[in-house]
């Protein structure tokens, strides 16, 4: 379970850095994590936050299928809306404009 641990810190640590009012991909993720092929290790990772890994300073609600869709359902959808960021009338992000290119804000 320890090499589980350290790979969701590196994850929960590369979510922490999506700015508000953005969001990337699980694939995104995984490949800024250094897990080449992870993005099912990130949906595991965002998984287990609801499985006594409260960290409330993680934001999973920024993390978003490759189509730009909420994987996680009406909460997400809300948080989403409320940071601002936009959706279409197919359910779907814009990851061109809202997307987050892994840079920090200055």
């Amino acid at each position: 379970m320890e090499m589980a641990d350290s790979l969701y810190e590196r994850i929960y640590e590369t979510v922490q850095r999506i700015p508000e009012g953005t969001v990337a991909t699980y694939g995104q993720i995984a490949a800024m994590s250094g897990i080449p092929k992870g993005a099912r290790q990130v949906g595991y990772a965002m998984a287990a936050l609801g499985r006594g890994r409260p960290r409330p300073e993680v934001p999973w609600h920024r993390v978003v299928n490759a189509k730009g869709e909420s994987s996680i359902g009406e909460e997400q959808i809300v948080r989403l809306q409320a940071e601002g960021i936009q959706f279409d009338e197919n359910g779907r992000i814009s990851l061109r404009i809202f997307g987050w290119d892994g840079m920090e804000e200055s």
